[in-house]
């Protein structure tokens, strides 16, 4: 309905033009964007006031002599000119009831087209950090992008959906190295929880099956692990330095490939649970993709060197800068 309310104003223009009440060269095509407010009708336009300066006429008064110069069309109800010049479109109730029965006819393809053109689009969305449960946000996210993704679908373009997987980096390590001590403590040793650990209940679900399936393979003195670890913040220390401790500690007692697995199987356990929660209102992806695989592959650091084969970049106060 607004491409046929963008061609009743199209052929107006043609006619005013046609009159010499506005010069031929420069019209712009009308934007038709949909009323704010029901009481100013459907649709309005603008197009009046963005013409009045070159046609050398007020703009409520081009927008009147518009008006005038429409076509009619059994779809628009009526016409009018609001405030410096608005052209606001009431529609008839027929306009829209005329939709049902295509939408019945052309059931799934109504509304589908191929703008797109099988032209590739990548639609990033959700993309939560692989530590815990998905929250509202997360669901709204999810919806919003879902639904992004589809639109693109359905008028032509080959969509790819993916979930970006942050899997690397520091906050993983505070993931794997707070279910290791949940782990301990389900070993029957005490010990005081860092504050800056993850404190949820899925972290000791994840510890319960860590302990479930290996029983103490994992277990080792908690002496050992918090000797000479700098002070918590409620001891009056740095818990960004306490938890950093802790993670260097982990990994130095239970080695590269024990810490490796406690790491791999929080991530699992979750990435799971939140591929369930997604599926569970429909949302699915083509690709599941690891940030690690970025740095493991390599690519970044290829990246960085074709950058900087290009003069793009540069290094201030200990980093690396983009030059833009």
């Amino acid at each position: 309905m607004k491409n046929q309310v963008a061609k009743l104003l199209s052929q107006a223009l043609q006619q005013l033009t046609a009159d010499a009440v506005i010069p031929a060269d420069g019209i712009p095509v009308p934007v038709i964007e949909r009323a704010r407010e029901s009481r100013h009708g459907d649709f309005a336009c603008n197009i009046a006031m963005v013409l009045a300066k070159s046609a050398r006429v007020r703009p409520r008064e081009l927008a009147e002599k518009l008006v005038a110069a429409l076509p009619q069309n059994q779809l628009v109800e009526r016409v009018e000119v609001a405030g410096p010049g608005f052209i606001n479109f009431y529609l008839t109730a027929d306009a829209y009831h005329r939709l049902v029965p295509q939408a019945i006819e052309q059931g799934h393809s109504f509304g589908r087209s191929d703008i797109g053109r099988g032209q590739r689009v990548q639609v990033e969305f959700v993309s939560a950090n692989p530590t815990g449960p998905l929250h509202v946000g997360h669901g709204r996210g999810a919806a919003y992008g879902a639904v992004v993704a589809d639109l693109l679908e359905a008028v032509g373009f080959d969509v790819h959906r993916e979930y970006y997987v942050n899997d690397a980096g520091r906050q993983m390590d505070i993931l794997a190295t707070s279910v290791w001590l949940r782990y301990l403590e389900l070993c029957d040793q005490e010990l005081v929880f860092p504050s800056n650990g993850y404190k949820g209940d899925y972290i000791w679900d994840i510890a319960a099956t860590l302990h479930r399936e290996h029983g103490a393979a994992y277990s080792h003195p908690v002496d050992e692990l918090f000797r000479e670890i700098p002070a918590d913040e409620p001891a009056g220390g740095d818990k960004e330095l306490h938890i950093d401790a802790l993670i260097a500690r982990s990994k130095g007692l239970l080695g590269d490939n024990r810490y490796r697995f406690v790491f791999e199987l929080a991530l699992n356990v979750i990435l799971d649970d939140i591929r369930d929660d997604l599926a569970l209102f429909g949302v699915t992806y083509e690709e599941w993709y690891s940030e690690r695989t970025l740095t493991e592959s390599g690519a970044v650091n290829r990246a960085i060197e074709k950058l900087r084969s290009m003069d793009q970049v540069y290094e201030s106060s200990g980093a690396l800068w983009f030059r833009s």
